[in-house]
């Protein structure tokens, strides 16, 4: 295998497959930290185990396709049981999460211990940590297999979900961009507009949903909450103008991603270690690392 196949298999196309699930989650973080919800996508991405946990009992196998059509579906549920709770009882939204999240866990800890599936490996550390190191592309021959369909075809399947979620949401924002803009700021103001506050708020926790659900198997739980929060919040502290802010965290997510993966496979072997470290894991730290410089250096942090 040459080089440029080696890069090309085993370091860009994972590389991609985190930059895109770190900036898909980052954008809907940037409106949850605005609206005080920030903890919205950690709880999301906790509560995809119940429906992983029945995909499994109703299909009988671990498959990615109906494991990830069981998570999205835990994650509408969640969705709206906070909606819910947020609107017929009065319930402040960070009481909802909460209570939501520990229910919906509960439930699929309860799940697991009923049923035949706590014999199952159901890799809890691939839930937890991802499987970004095993995303490769093996059938990369060299810089023209980027422009050869057969090659292309065999991408990782996790590549083009990530990409068409990373989409998707982009589109939401452009299309959404004034009722997200004004929203989180004066909802009374908004109201008055027309523009359908409550609505916004759904559409919020569903886009948050789509980045929790596409990025959840490929880069597990933990780097889902980093994503929503860290970037969102070191971007926070570097400007008070919405549009930069979100180009900061777009910025933050992709550097996070790039630079945690790199560090994950090279960095031990620099430090004369035997063996890489997860991918997720380093990134997620290099986002918080991240964060702090900004709460440090940031030119916004008194605001």
């Amino acid at each position: 295998m040459t080089g440029a196949a080696e890069f090309l298999g085993f370091t860009l196309v994972p590389m991609l497959i985190g930059t895109l699930a770190a900036m898909a989650c980052a954008v809907p973080g940037v409106f949850l930290l605005l609206r005080r919800q920030a903890l919205l996508g950690d709880a999301i991405s906790h509560t995809v185990l119940p429906g992983i946990v029945v995909a499994f009992l109703l299909t009988g196998r671990i498959a990615t396709l109906p494991m990830l059509l069981g998570a999205a579906g835990a994650a509408i549920v969640a969705v709206l049981l906070i909606q819910l709770l947020v609107r017929a009882g009065r319930v402040e939204p960070g009481t909802a999460m909460g209570t939501v999240f520990s229910a919906m866990f509960a439930a699929g800890v309860l799940l697991l211990e009923r049923t035949d599936t706590a014999g199952v490996h159901l890799d809890v550390r691939h839930a937890l940590m991802g499987s970004l190191e095993s995303l490769v592309w093996l059938e990369a021959e060299g810089w023209h297999s980027l422009f050869d369909p057969d090659a292309l075809s065999t991408l990782p399947p996790e590549f083009g979900r990530m990409a068409l979620a990373a989409l998707v949401i982009g589109a939401w924002a452009a299309l959404f961009w004034r009722a997200l803009a004004i929203s989180p700021f004066d909802a009374g103001f908004a109201a008055v507009l027309g523009l359908p506050v409550g609505a916004i708020g759904l559409g919020l926790t569903l886009a948050a949903a789509l980045a929790a659900v596409a990025a959840f198997d490929a880069v597990g739980s933990i780097l889902v909450i980093a994503m929503f929060v860290c970037p969102p919040a070191a971007a926070r502290l570097m400007t008070e103008r919405l549009g930069a802010m979100l180009g900061w965290s777009l910025v933050f997510a992709a550097a996070s991603a790039i630079l945690g993966f790199l560090l994950a496979g090279y960095g031990p072997l620099w430090l004369g270690f035997p063996s890489s470290v997860s991918a997720a894991g380093m990134i997620a730290t290099v986002s918080g690392l991240i964060l702090g410089l900004a709460a440090l250096l940031g030119p916004a942090r008194g605001a």
